[in-house]
């Protein structure tokens, strides 16, 4: 028996607004950052940069006719908490990819929860740990803390540096970076002669500091850390007068370092990205485009200075929305296998090349070698 022809239009009307409902939901972006605690510096930026952009492509047309919408949680820098929140992402706002944890004990402690449920998962944390051994559901957008290393290492070499003293944070980056450091120093032709630690949440480092300015041969001193701390450690540095160079790895790319660290910051090297010197680049580096809108962007909107760990926020937005584009739509294993296929995305970090075996896609000549002169960032030729 033939339907009317009423309800077979009414049938074909109701399809076609559940069609257009479906079309029209928003593409859900999960992140947990560390907006408040001793990682606020990292995580502050990075929250901002995913407002700024969401709310810009959403302005701009969307993804595929999509809106984008951020589902935020922040960890207080509290990596015991960022798996629950995971879970709550996972489970009860059914995001379709998460952009963010900003430390690496927070990434780890939420990779399980994502490689079970098969969600894509773009971290902004350091450690070579996240993305070595590769997961098949787990990227990230920093340098690693071994290029951090390697990079430092390279640069004291020049300098005819052979004995350096560690001192490394307990944090999941710190510890993974000592680890690392150790395991790349014979490489460079670098002796560890003093090997320290310290707490995320110490307000001194003069113990340490004392027993590294009196170990025999010391040729300079390697902070290994992120957040407050390392600030810490540089003003403990020049109250007790060690005159040694002095190195810090990524985890301090910030303006705010200097602020904290104040003028104890002066001659500090560090490895980072060329987002901090955007002004000071060459202008054939393919790199000046990008980091150039990215900070007059941030300045615009927040009236703030930009920050590597900002930067990071965007790529791995940007890497995202590439990915859902490729993927047409964001189904989750179409949209990871765009993830691992991606080629020649230049971003705030360096040129990210990605494949089955590389889920971060850099190489050490993503990371620029920066020197603080007169309260600012300075190139090292």
């Amino acid at each position: 028996m033939k339907k009317p022809l009423s309800r077979l239009l009414a049938g074909a009307a109701i399809a076609i607004t559940a069609f257009t409902a479906a079309a029209a939901d928003p593409i859900r972006i999960g992140s947990v950052l560390s907006v408040t605690g001793p990682a606020a510096f990292l995580g502050d930026p990075e929250l901002k940069t995913l407002e700024l952009y969401i709310e810009d492509i959403n302005k701009k047309g969307s993804v595929l006719g999509r809106q984008l919408q951020l589902v935020h949680y922040d960890d207080g820098s509290d990596a015991s908490k960022a798996n629950g929140f995971a879970k709550r992402l996972i489970d009860d706002d059914k995001v379709d990819i998460i952009v963010g944890n900003t430390t690496t004990g927070s990434t780890m402690s939420m990779v399980p929860l994502v490689e079970k449920a098969g969600v894509p998962f773009i971290s902004l944390a350091g450690a070579v740990v996240i993305v070595e051994p590769v997961k098949k559901w787990v990227f990230k957008t920093p340098h690693t803390n071994r290029m951090a290393a390697e990079k430092v290492f390279e640069d004291m070499k020049k300098r005819g540096i052979a004995k350096v003293a560690l001192l490394s944070e307990t944090s999941g980056f710190g510890q993974s970076g000592k680890k690392e450091t150790e395991g790349v120093a014979a490489k460079y032709g670098i002796t560890l002669v003093a090997n320290e630690i310290y707490g995320p949440k110490d307000t001194d480092m003069t113990p340490q500091l004392t027993k590294i300015k009196g170990t025999a041969g010391v040729q300079a001193v390697f902070i290994f850390g992120l957040g407050q701390g390392p600030a810490i450690a540089t003003k403990n540095y020049q109250q007790l007068g060690i005159a040694l160079p002095l190195y810090h790895a990524h985890g301090v790319a910030s303006e705010e370092f200097i602020k904290l660290a104040g003028p104890a910051a002066e001659g500090v090297r560090l490895p980072a990205a060329a987002l901090l010197v955007a002004d000071k680049l060459d202008a054939k580096d393919p790199q000046k485009p990008v980091v150039t809108a990215y900070t007059n962007a941030f300045n615009d909107k927040w009236k703030a200075d930009v920050s590597t760990f900002g930067g990071h926020a965007y790529d791995g937005l940007m890497l995202a929305v590439e990915a859902f584009k490729k993927a047409g739509g964001a189904d989750k294993a179409k949209v990871r296998d765009a993830l691992e296929a991606t080629k020649g995305y230049v971003g705030t970090g360096g040129v990210v090349n990605m494949s089955a075996t590389d889920h971060m896609g850099l190489d050490l000549s993503a990371f620029r070698m920066l020197e603080i002169r007169n309260g600012d960032w300075s190139l090292v030729q």
